[in-house]
């Protein structure tokens, strides 16, 4: 049985003439066998969605990553072709759902975009191609078609010591995967730095002042939950959180 309900933000993706309103399959599946937890895709519904009514429901929010980008004008900045691909309707979804989740102590799980979109919703800014910039590493998916080795564990980041992260999987380096060509570029003032690449590249935050579990990483843990131990260790402190938060009664809408 799982212990624990999920929002999980929907993509808005087209095909076969239709538009759906979809998520990974391996965040999905990360969820329900790394955190034990039953995940609900919410719809990203053009006119808006009304969170609370999800939070009243829910025991933890799960931002996935995904194929499109935050849209530049969330902190200021300018289209251009780089910023892209985007999805608005998921901006405004995923934002929301956050402010809101971690206003209210909801435990809150970014990954990828979801660390960018966590980033941004709390006033910060990212940068885009960071592969382009001096002394960056190249964070981008491998060209190929096996998802193995796309995800592939590649690099290390150093954890903070005594940070909400290295609670969880321990300080020091770790080794992680990458595949993202957009980073946090100024950090958002409310967010503290929990571990970074050996370029500089931020890798991990946590809320400094959420009242409860709310960490984005920048990495795919949810790729190798079952055969990686860091990847298990933060799905299953995500699922300790949503239960704990599963076993309280359920908190009013502020």
């Amino acid at each position: 049985m799982h212990s624990g309900l999920v929002a999980v933000p929907a993509d808005i993706r087209s095909f076969d003439g239709y538009t759906w309103h979809a998520s990974p399959d391996q965040y999905i599946m990360a969820a329900v066998n790394g955190s034990n937890v039953l995940p609900l895709i919410v719809p990203a519904l053009t006119d808006g969605t009304d969170v609370d009514m999800v939070l009243d429901r829910v025991d933890g929010v799960l931002i996935s990553g995904s194929r499109t980008n935050v849209h530049p004008s969330n902190y200021g900045e300018a289209e251009t072709e780089s910023h892209g691909p985007f999805d608005p309707a998921r901006d405004r979804l995923s934002m929301a759902l956050i402010r809101r989740a971690i206003d209210r102590g909801i435990p809150l799980l970014a990954i990828c975009r979801g660390i960018q979109e966590l980033n941004v919703a709390l006033g910060g800014s990212l940068a885009t191609e960071i592969q382009e910039l001096p002394g960056r590493l190249d964070h981008r998916k491998p060209q190929t078609e096996d998802r193995d080795e796309a995800f592939a564990i590649r690099h290390s980041i150093q954890v903070k010591e005594g940070s909400c992260l290295a609670s969880i999987v321990g300080g020091g380096q770790v080794q992680v995967n990458s595949l993202h060509r957009q980073a946090i570029s100024k950090l958002a003032p409310r967010l503290a730095v929990e571990a970074v690449a050996e370029d500089g590249t931020v890798e991990a935050v946590s809320v400094i002042d959420a009242p409860g579990f709310a960490i984005g990483v920048q990495w795919h843990p949810e790729y190798w939950v079952g055969s990686d131990a860091i990847s298990d260790k933060i799905f299953a402190a995500f699922g300790d959180a949503v239960r704990a938060r599963h076993v309280r009664p359920a908190q009013a809408a502020e």
